[in-house]
């Protein structure tokens, strides 16, 4: 089968195969003239009053392309599909078309079990061909859905892909554009959702040339933590991301986009804001296919998320629940530091709330934020709008050394951790290697060269000269280099650890745990309603939550503590049970309990 889903006339950037030819077009409003220049012949442009430049001319895919500025430097398409060679360098035109082996529609988001990867460290290759020969594996462990860390291009081969410059261009070093829908078409054969990690919060640092010829995409008077901020409301500035959006979408069949750091997407003066402009215009552009739009968002906000009438998804789908992770980590590991610090005082009702109503704080002070309200009230919003985790790319790989809860926490909590994380409602995610007790590290790399590269090594260092943990060290001694190759390569997932005796075990509780999930919980997902969560007991070590589901009360019981405790009493069917675990209230240390009871 191809591709089907018609031309791509709607990308207003770019260049675009098209029956007259090739349709090259780039925002320049700095400049007077813009050359094209395709096969090493220079094309002069033409150019409207607002600032676009404008050609077609005869082009195959595999051309190579670039725009030539009026001060003779030669950029690439900001727009690129693909690249000949790094992000400094000529573009090619490509084809969309791809025979696709998967009729595929999608799978319904009340189903979902995701599973975050790094291309780059996921097979020892690092490529996508290689990954897909992991995928029947992936879902053995009980997945439904692979969450991509971004993959458009940056500068070097190594890279989390948060500093991605060619938003439309799939990081060379995983793979070709077909080589990714190679991989999204043998996903959707294995029954895997795939969704995308975007960033369109700002440009990295290196290899973005938009700031010569558009300096007005950018707010020159704001700026993010990672970058100059960026001015959503200028309809070409819109245009590109809302087209790149629609882009991975349509012509790789994603199944789903995952947006980054959402806060910091700020556009006061729209009407609607660029989220929800770009939100309503997919579902427009794309109906009848399972879309999942899902934010990272700090602010703990609602109104992205908001059900419609009979709990439909009007706008995003899902928000990654920070607060159920950080108070869950404070749990584990006993942190207080940094953001911790929200989630150190009463953190056992911290936690059952975020269980039953989505966020710990909805409009309470924050104690690390200066005292500022955080959060809106979420007990409204149905469980399924929440993406609940321990560790996923940044809760790891933030850490100076990118370890793991499997050697931070002690196993018997982690264990119990996971446990509700799985059986809740919520809609869980879990980090890649998660699910066999991974023990490798996931630090953060990069592969900048000169002066950049010594800025991103010493400002690394930086973050963590205020921790108690590195008073007195030598920081450059202690803290790992990003760019060096070191670094990434110690990240790679150790796939051989799966099958030791302790990998095996825990791949064995956290498929059995889904296997309960699937079987017994997701059936009373797809339509359970919001203010369904209650707390029963949060109090040291201890915790109680009900959630009245569609047809079913689920019941979840936990003892922390390392003595014998008593619980509020678990109606209903038992579905899991550690061993020793009881449903009419005494429980063994380090346990837990779910049962469901029908109620129609």
């Amino acid at each position: 089968m191809t591709s089907g889903e018609g031309p791509q006339s709607i990308c207003a950037w770019g260049a675009v195969l098209t029956t007259e030819g090739a349709r090259f077009r780039i925002w320049a409003p700095s400049q007077q003239q813009v050359r094209l220049r395709l096969q090493g012949q220079d094309h002069a442009m033409e150019r409207s009053d607002d600032g676009w430049f404008d050609l077609t001319l005869q082009a195959e895919a595999g051309a190579e392309y670039g725009f030539v500025l009026d001060d003779g430097r030669v950029v690439a398409d900001p727009a690129s599909r693909q690249q000949a060679g790094d992000v400094h360098g000529l573009s090619l035109v490509t084809d969309p078309a791809y025979d696709w082996q998967c009729d595929w529609q999608g799978r319904p988001w009340h189903e979902t079990v995701i599973l975050e990867l790094h291309v780059g460290t996921f097979t020892p290759e690092g490529t996508l061909r290689a990954a897909i020969d992991r995928l029947a594996d992936v879902a053995a462990s009980g997945f439904t859905m692979i969450e991509l860390m971004p993959v458009a291009q940056f500068e070097g081969n190594r890279g989390w892909g948060y500093d991605g410059v060619l938003l439309y261009a799939p990081h060379p070093a995983y793979g070709t554009p077909d080589d990714l829908r190679a991989f999204i078409d043998a996903a959707h054969g294995h029954g895997l959702s795939v969704v995308l990690d975007v960033v369109y919060n700002h440009f990295g640092p290196e290899g973005n040339y938009l700031p010569s010829y558009a300096p007005k995409f950018f707010d020159a008077e704001r700026h993010t933590p990672w970058g100059n901020a960026i001015e959503y409301h200028r309809p070409p500035v819109r245009r590109f991301f809302i087209d790149n959006a629609v882009y991975w979408l349509r012509d790789f069949r994603f199944d789903g986009l995952r947006i980054d750091a959402a806060d910091h997407i700020r556009d006061p003066d729209s009407d609607p804001e660029f989220l929800i402009d770009m939100v309503r215009t997919i579902r427009q552009t794309l109906p009848g296919r399972e879309i999942h739009l899902t934010t990272e968002d700090n602010r703990n906000v609602t109104h992205l998320h908001e059900r419609g009438a009979d709990g439909a998804v009007d706008l995003y789908t899902g928000e990654w629940n920070d607060d159920l992770h950080n108070v869950a980590h404070v749990i584990a590991t006993g942190e207080s530091e940094a953001y911790y610090r929200d989630f150190v005082e009463d953190h056992w009702t911290k936690y059952a709330r975020a269980l039953a109503e989505g966020f710990a704080y909805q409009g309470e002070a924050s104690p690390f934020d200066g005292g500022k309200p955080r959060g809106a009230p979420s007990a409204h919003l149905p469980p399924v709008c929440f993406v609940d985790f321990l560790q996923n790319h940044d809760q790891i790989g933030n850490r100076a050394f990118g370890e793991r809860l499997t050697t931070l926490a002690p196993e018997s909590r982690l264990r119990l951790l996971m446990a509700m994380l799985l059986l809740s409602p919520h809609i869980p995610l879990l980090f890649m290697g998660e699910d066999w007790g991974e023990t490798r590290p996931f630090t953060f790399f990069t592969d900048f060269k000169g002066e950049l590269a010594d800025a991103v090594r010493e400002g690394r260092r930086k973050e963590f000269e205020h921790f108690a943990a590195f008073q007195n060290l030598d920081l450059a001694a202690t803290v790992p280099d990003p760019n060096s190759a070191g670094t990434f390569e110690s990240s790679r997932l150790d796939w051989q650890h799966r099958d030791t005796a302790r990998g095996a075990e825990w791949l064995d509780y956290t498929r059995r745990l889904l296997q309960v999930r699937h079987a017994e919980i997701v059936p009373h997902l797809a339509k359970a309603a919001g203010h369904g969560g209650k707390v029963l007991m949060a109090k040291e070590d201890k915790v109680a939550v009900d959630w009245q589901l569609d047809g079913a009360i689920l019941r979840l019981r936990a003892n922390f503590d390392d003595r014998e405790a008593a619980l509020p009493a678990a109606e209903g069917r038992v579905i899991y049970a550690t061993a020793g675990a009881s449903d009419v209230g005494a429980m063994p240390p380090g346990t837990v309990i779910a049962t469901l009871q029908e109620t129609t």
